[in-house]
């Protein structure tokens, strides 16, 4: 049975705690949440008006893929069970392919962001003072290099509308503990590694991406959220790498390159996406989740 596009979720059997950028949460009990993947594609931090097709259910199905392949590293927010069983029949469409039952958990208030690669505001950051957010790195680097060694670069969690800021490692401690950030540190950097390396096996480099982390009532550490899909990471085809280029990429860096060539202040709201733009991109994301996992989505 095919995926339905969702732009919002609306499932009224079960009480909604919070609308994100892409995900819809609902509380299913003191223990469990379902989280709801729709179609909606941010940019910039803005929500655009117009959904991705299968973009929810590509999400849903890269980060299982990883949370399983991964699981060895720390211990994760899934559950195993049905979201259609959890909710109303009537909804069951809204939540087939695209969500998950998961732990409810406390997330920590930073997003652990790793860095393999100088792009993005990292090259922006190199090119002013020859650092990534206050790490100092060797002169002549070049746009799209890879850095000698991964970075762990944390930044704070914005609200909807709202960019995310970079903060250095001591801002961490302060927040979280030294203790629990050291922990932070090491499991981020394990699991990019982990997984950049798998992925260039399947002709994909990963570039950057983030992760988000939670604590169970034992205070022990749990992966949450998404993980290393094509919304919290920058994915290159590894053919077509190159250094000094910005690569083309499998992820949504495609719509914010479309987006560049707008006069558009990136504020809300977002411009209307023309449709060969939307169907590129349901197709890089698409396009990811086969390279790494040889799967498809439902027809």
């Amino acid at each position: 049975m095919p995926i339905p596009t969702v732009f919002e979720s609306n499932i009224t059997s079960l009480p909604l705690l919070a609308r994100g950028k892409v995900r819809d949460i609902y509380a299913v009990n003191d223990e469990l949440l379902l989280i709801v993947t729709s179609d909606r594609l941010s940019a910039f931090d803005v929500i655009l008006p117009d959904p991705i097709p299968g973009k929810g259910a590509v999400l849903t199905a890269v980060a299982n893929f990883w949370f399983g392949k991964l699981a060895h590293v720390i211990p994760n927010q899934l559950t195993g069970i049905d979201p259609e069983s959890v909710v109303a029949d009537t909804e069951r469409d809204q939540v087939r392919g695209r969500s998950l039952v998961v732990k409810r958990l406390k997330p920590l208030p930073i997003e652990a962001v790793a860095r393999g690669y100088l792009i993005g505001s990292g090259w922006k950051d190199y090119q002013k003072n020859g650092a990534v957010c206050g790490i100092g790195l060797p002169a002549g680097l070049q746009l799209a290099q890879q850095l000698p060694e991964p970075l762990f670069t944390p930044a704070t969690k914005a609200e909807i509308g709202a960019h995310d800021e970079n903060i250095d490692f001591a801002t961490v401690q302060r927040m979280i503990g030294v203790e629990l950030a050291a922990q932070v540190r090491e499991v981020t950097l394990r699991l990019y590694r982990e997984a950049a390396a798998f992925a260039r096996v399947k002709g994909i480099v990963i570039a950057d991406t983030k992760f988000e982390f939670g604590l169970d009532k034992e205070g022990r550490l749990h992966l949450i959220d998404e993980v290393l899909t094509p919304d919290s990471s920058r994915f290159w085809p590894l053919e077509d790498y190159e250094v000094g280029i910005s690569p083309p990429s499998f992820d949504k860096q495609f719509v914010r390159d479309y987006l560049e060539t707008l006069d558009w202040n990136k504020t809300a709201p977002g411009p209307v996406l023309p449709p060969e733009v939307i169907d590129k991109t349901a197709a890089k994301y698409l396009e990811a989740l086969i390279r790494l996992t040889g799967d498809k989505l439902p027809t």
